[in-house]
This record gives structure tokens, C-alpha cells and sequence, in this order.
């Protein structure tokens, strides 16, 4: 091969290694024109946490919904006892630590015409004077020298509603721990789950309510409020039967005021003929 001919292959072998250069840069360069880095090294970075996942009971920023404002209370005793039903109450402890139930079972209390109410005939006294104040007032009241029960007012003067019984949510062993240490008998059994707060009592034991929440103000109280309940998938049967032990009340004793879910374990008395009647 001549001088001339070995140059002039020498030009053709560059010029189709800059052709493929040019292409190549063409498919590697992005939409938009830009200049394209030299490729980095892989990088192996941590995997990300993944988004906490909360429970459907508890969404606000701190990890639960907002508590319920004093506009909710402000309602009559049976509009509440039923409004109250599905919603969360929530108890915190001195160390912080929260306790949480579902309300659902309730006794309305409609005032001075009520004879099983504690303001019966209008009377006032410094033991129920909660009664008398505010809607969303608690009135705690000792009984049998020994238990508590726990009321919030509401609108009407003297009226009331009684909260019976909560599904546990948040702090059973804590609650199982309050409850033990107050039980007649230790029998060594630990209480089931349902038998937590299946009562008015029991619920109050549960959550360490005693005579120093009486009028205090459940819209602003730090260590007790009351949350918005979370939607089921369908509107729950609000089974409305007689109170429970106010046999003294005459026509009273039989009026259906009691207020509960229709299928929860967690009611302390179930009436069979009151939920055939709901069902009618």
C-alpha cells in the first residue's frame, strides 16, 4: 500500500470513530440539552424508615385527634348520653402515661323532674353542684363508702350524664394495675380485658378518676378530655333501655334513658326485651 493510501485509510477509521462518538454523546445527553455529569460511583445510602403507620384511632400531629371542645357538651342530656356514645376518653397519668376507652354505654339524667337524679326537686348542694354548672362539667360522686362514678353536665340545670362502661384502647396493663390494687378480694386472677371498665365503678378504677376531678372542665382539663371516636364501617344500634339500680324512682326507674352500643362486649348490662324493641 502507497503512502498516500495508508493516510487516506487512516482518515476514514477516524472520521467513523468520531461519527460514533457524536451518536453516542447524542443518547446519553438529556432532554433538555443539559451537560451530563461523568457516572458516579454507586453510593449505598441506608434504607429509609418507612412512614409510621397509626392506628385509625389516632391521627392529629401527636399521633391522636383533637379533643372535643366545649360546643359538644352543650347539648340535652339525651342528645349528649347518645352523642357520647363511639366517642374516646382519654385519662393521663401524673407520669405521662394516657389511658384510653371507648365510651359505649351511658345514662341520661334530666334534672329536677328526674326522680333519680341527684338534683331531684332542684335541690343543690356542695356535693353536686357540678350538676348545676357548665355543660361539660364533671360531677364525681362517691358511693358505698368506697367507689366513684363519673358524670359530665350538660344542658338544663342538674342535669346530667352518667358514663357505664368503655371499651379499653390504650393502657389495659396500666388499667388491669388500677383495677387490682382496688378489688375487695386479690385473688390472684388477672381481670380479663372486658371486666376493665364493664361499669360505672370499674371505669373510674380503671382510669384513676377520683373526688379531685369533681367540676373540673372536660373541654380543658390536662389530665382528662375526650376525643373524637374513630367512623365505623356502618352506623352502630343504640339499643335505649332502663337505668340501672334506681328502683327507688317510681315511673322513673322504668324510663329508657340508658343508652349503649347493641353488640358490645365491653356494656355492663345487656337488656334482651329493650334490644327486641330496638330491633321492631
Amino acid at each position: 500500500m502507497t503512502q498516500m493510501s495508508a493516510h487516506n485509510e487512516l482518515s476514514r477509521k477516524l472520521g467513523q470513530k468520531k461519527q460514533r462518538s457524536l451518536v453516542a454523546e447524542q443518547h446519553q445527553s438529556p432532554p433538555d440539552g443539559g451537560h451530563t455529569p461523568f457516572p458516579k460511583e454507586p453510593r449505598l445510602e441506608p434504607p429509609k424508615a418507612p412512614v409510621p403507620q397509626h392506628s385509625i384511632y389516632f391521627s392529629s400531629p401527636k399521633g391522636h385527634p383533637a379533643r372535643l371542645g366545649s360546643d359538644f357538651f352543650d347539648q340535652p342530656a339525651v342528645a349528649l348520653a347518645r352523642a357520647f356514645l363511639g366517642q374516646v376518653l382519654v385519662r393521663r397519668l401524673d407520669d405521662g402515661t394516657e389511658l384510653r376507652g371507648r365510651i359505649v354505654e351511658t345514662e341520661a339524667y334530666l334534672g329536677p323532674e328526674d326522680e333519680a337524679a341527684h338534683s331531684r326537686g332542684g335541690r343543690q348542694t356542695p356535693r353536686n353542684r357540678g350538676m348545676f354548672m357548665k355543660p361539660g362539667t364533671l360531677y364525681v360522686y362517691f358511693i358505698y363508702g368506697m367507689y366513684f362514678c363519673m358524670n359530665i353536665s350538660s344542658q338544663g340545670d342538674g342535669a346530667c350524664v352518667l358514663l357505664r362502661a368503655l371499651e379499653p384502647l390504650e393502657g389495659l396493663e396500666t388499667m388491669r394495675q388500677l383495677r387490682s390494687a382496688h378489688r375487695k378480694s386479690n385473688t390472684g386472677r388477672a381481670l380479663k380485658d372486658r371486666e376493665l371498665c364493664s361499669g360505672p365503678s370499674k371505669l373510674c378504677q380503671a382510669l384513676a378518676i377520683d373526688k379531685s376531678f369533681d367540676q373540673r372542665d372536660l373541654a380543658k382539663d390536662k389530665a382528662v378530655w375526650l376525643e373524637h371516636g374513630p367512623p365505623g364501617p356502618r352506623e352502630p344500634t343504640v339499643v335505649a333501655a332502663a337505668r340501672v339500680g334506681i328502683g327507688y324512682a317510681g315511673e322513673w326507674a322504668q324510663k329508657p334513658l340508658r343508652f349503649y352500643i347493641q353488640g358490645s362486649p365491653w356494656v355492663s348490662v345487656v337488656d334482651r326485651m329493650a334490644e327486641q324493641d330496638t330491633q321492631a
